[in-house]
């Protein structure tokens, strides 16, 4: 039962490669692979820097479940047989959804107003995820991306509470 539980929490219980999959998992799965190293490198700025405490806890959460995510979909590609990245400029089509700028995470790193920045840049981040996990609810085939970007939605919205309740706290 125990292994059984963490096949299913690990996304692991139904094999992809007999799932239906069409190019918007695809390209969901490729977009939020790049999205969720984007939130990794954000999120580790947050847990090297920030002074409040419930800051640190959340971006070494976002991190790590940021990283696990990462693993998951990268084995999805692969069972697959899909490229782990998509050609350039294949994303356009898609929404044209902005990737964090890289300037703006070094940015970051510098800022002298850490809490506020970081957290405007992570619900920003986090929102640009809801956004694309509600296309691949829409228009995904594989039953396990589009139950997966259902629970994005629904966890990400709950960050972004979250983060604006501290944003308030922060003086932001």
């Amino acid at each position: 039962m125990a292994l059984g539980l963490l096949l299913l929490i690990s996304g692991c219980g139904q094999s992809q490669a007999e799932a239906p999959v069409n190019a918007d998992d695809v390209m969901f799965v490729q977009m939020m692979v790049q999205h969720h190293r984007h939130g990794i490198e954000i999120a580790k700025v947050g847990t090297a820097r920030a002074a409040m405490p419930e800051i640190k806890t959340l971006t070494a959460a976002i991190e790590s479940t940021q990283q696990s995510e990462v693993e998951m979909m990268l084995r999805w590609l692969h069972s697959w047989d899909q490229p782990l990245t998509a050609p350039t400029g294949a994303h356009d089509h898609h929404g044209g959804m902005a990737q964090t700028d890289v300037k703006r995470i070094q940015a970051l790193k510098k800022s002298k107003s850490l809490e506020r920045d970081l957290l405007n840049l992570l619900i920003a981040h986090q929102d640009d995820a809801v956004q694309m996990a509600g296309t691949e609810v829409y228009s995904g085939a594989n039953p396990t991306v589009k139950e997966w970007a259902r629970q994005v939605q629904v966890s990400r919205k709950g960050q972004i509470d979250l983060m604006t309740n501290l944003l308030k706290r922060a003086g932001g």
